[in-house]
């Protein structure tokens, strides 16, 4: 190795370590203020100094025995998330199937729609959706929040750009053995794509996890609330609960590091591989 690649090597290294610090740094800080006082937090704010003086386990300990309806709330985001990314993986890769894998009337003008849709902001449909689930009276339930994010565009295309690079022979194989269009999604296609499902798994986990907007909009009871919600309402104008909103924050991104953990084998992978094919 010469050394100009030496030295890109050692600065690229250099870069990238410092690209993990200032990714790190704020989990850091959150961290810290676990173990702080919250009207230490308002004094000094967030930092990234442990000042073993001073730290307690306060916040723990009223997290795990005067939290009210925090662990009800992080168990609502977590059922909600887990049945979302399953049926949007599922109905979504489906549909992608279908525009990669079959001929049929109108199919470009269906796709077009599909890439319409992704252009469209989600605060452009809020109002259509919320009369729409109002007069299916679905409102205030989890089907409210679920049902409408079903079939993602924008998974439905990166699972076709994935799919268009399969060869078509493994399909025509499946039906020359005899199996059935369902036989050949779920035992041929489906172990294929597993790059591409652990790379949306994590999107869409990411989305619904940090969704805030459309579950304030449909939900009503504080029993049903989701996580980022119920952190909502630590913050009040007659006084801010400060300890359990600080430690209830850090729990709350443990459930999205432990998905990414899960399926970083397969993200990178699955996301280079639906950017360059088709």
């Amino acid at each position: 190795m010469t050394i100009d690649k030496k030295i890109k090597k050692i600065l690229l290294i250099l870069f990238f370590i410092l690209m993990s610090l200032v990714v790190l740094l704020p989990f850091w800080a959150i961290f810290i203020g676990t173990f702080q006082d919250g009207s230490m937090l308002i004094r000094n704010g967030l930092n990234l100094k442990l000042d073993f003086s001073t730290a307690n386990l306060s916040s723990y300990i009223m997290l795990f025995t005067d939290s009210g309806d925090y662990f009800k709330w992080f168990f609502n985001s977590l059922f909600l998330t887990v049945i979302q990314v399953v049926g949007t993986l599922l109905i979504s890769a489906f549909v992608a199937y279908g525009f990669a894998g079959y001929e049929f009337k109108f199919k470009n003008f269906f796709f077009v729609c599909v890439l319409i849709i992704m252009s469209v902001p989600f605060e452009m449909l809020m109002l259509p959706l919320y009369i729409q689930i109002n007069d299916m009276h679905i409102s205030n339930s989890y089907g409210a929040i679920v049902l409408p994010f079903m079939a993602n565009a924008a998974t439905i295309f990166f699972f076709r750009q994935y799919l268009t690079g399969i060869p078509k022979e493994i399909t025509e194989a499946g039906r020359i053995d005899g199996s059935s269009e369902y036989g050949i999604f779920f035992k041929l296609i489906m172990p294929i794509m597993k790059p591409s499902f652990a790379a949306m798994a994590i999107l869409n986990g990411m989305n619904s996890w940090n969704n805030f907007l459309w579950p304030l909009l449909v939900l009503r009871s504080d029993k049903k609330y989701t996580l980022p919600i119920g952190l909502n309402t630590l913050m009040t104008p007659y006084g801010n609960n400060y300890d359990l909103l600080i430690v209830g924050s850090f729990f709350s991104v443990l459930p999205i590091l432990i998905l990414f953990l899960c399926f970083q084998k397969y993200f990178i992978e699955g996301m280079t591989a639906g950017a360059v094919k088709g």
